[in-house]
């Protein structure tokens, strides 16, 4: 296994061989994904990617700074860090903690601003309205409401899944996916509305929703519009030219891992900012003319799961487009 940085695009390059101790000692990964919204004028809203790992990873550590304010179960990928100060900047990393104890890299830095504290604000946001929603795919829902009204300002929602917390937007937001659900299975949601002062609204009426039966592969969580070619480089070696556009789910989706006649190849991670729009990547296949290759790619989606695979291209070197 070895490590490329390329123009901002971390590579990883499984090279196929076994090394007879596999990753055992490994810490877990660093949490991708990670987001931070203001709750209230004293809460942020702190959100993360699952991260696998084997052993499995056994809780989180939310860090402000340098110093560790929370721990969160391994089955998290959200908490509300609280007891903040008004009309303040934070800034926040993720740690994973596996099993065994070993703790992980951190995340790439997110910030929030909290907003002003309103003197002697004691009303409520009215409830949100006109909770509607679907299924995306087998495992993720999405949830669109009518906008609450606030004396002030409405400055978050948060979303309950049953009696539990397990989504947050800005108030500024009438839209969500939920992911992380399970297929086949029934779920009721609401929305609450928030405002600087932490007065919650009451929740609006709720909507059910049933996941439908499989596997998370849905066709909504695929990369669209794959295209892959081959080219003749200078350097006398045949290059795959891959390119697609992103799948449409809540989050940012900073991983992918391509597939080479059947085989997982490369997993690729960008470090920064993921391309807007059409992102593309040359992949090296060779130096030999006339061989055939199939390729597809898919992306770990926001929850920490692999999403559907792109449609297969089948390419020749030296054949042209």
């Amino acid at each position: 296994m070895r490590r490329v940085v390329l123009c901002g695009l971390v590579l990883t390059l499984a090279c196929g061989c076994a090394t007879g101790d596999g990753d055992e000692g490994r810490a877990p990964g660093a949490p991708t994904g990670v987001t931070a919204q203001a709750g209230s004028a004293t809460s942020v809203h702190v959100m993360w990617n699952a991260v696998s790992g084997d052993p499995p990873v056994a809780s989180y550590e939310i860090y402000r700074g340098g110093t560790k304010v929370a721990d969160a179960p391994g089955s998290a990928h959200m908490l509300d860090v609280v007891r903040l100060a008004p009309a303040t900047a934070y800034v926040f990393t993720v740690r994973a903690r596996d099993a065994d104890g070993r703790l992980g890299p951190s995340s790439r830095e997110v910030r929030a601003t909290t907003p002003a504290a309103v003197a002697q604000d004691r009303s409520a946001p009215t409830r949100p309205g006109r909770l509607t929603g679907r299924a995306a795919g087998s495992r993720a829902v999405q949830l669109s409401w009518s906008a609450s009204t606030d004396d002030v300002k409405v400055v978050s929602y948060d979303v309950y899944q049953g009696g539990t917390k397990v989504h947050g937007v800005g108030g500024n937001q009438t839209a969500t996916v939920v992911t992380g659900l399970r297929p086949g299975t029934r779920y009721s949601f609401t929305v609450r509305a928030r405002d600087a002062a932490d007065n919650l609204s009451p929740a609006g009426p709720p909507v059910r929703l049933t996941t439908p039966a499989g596997s998370d592969q849905a066709a909504d969580t695929a990369p669209a519009g794959f295209r892959a070619t081959a080219r003749l480089d200078a350097d006398g070696a045949y290059y795959l030219d891959l390119s697609w556009v992103a799948p449409r789910v809540d989050g940012v989706v900073t991983e992918y891992q391509i597939q080479l006649d059947g085989q997982p190849a490369t997993s690729l991670v960008w470090g920064g900012d993921p391309p807007r729009g059409r992102a593309e990547y040359s992949f090296y296949a060779g130096r030999d003319k006339g061989v055939e290759h199939r390729v597809r790619l898919r992306a770990r989606l926001p929850d920490g799961t692999w999403g559907a695979f792109s449609a297969e291209r089948t390419v020749t070197t030296g054949a042209g487009g």
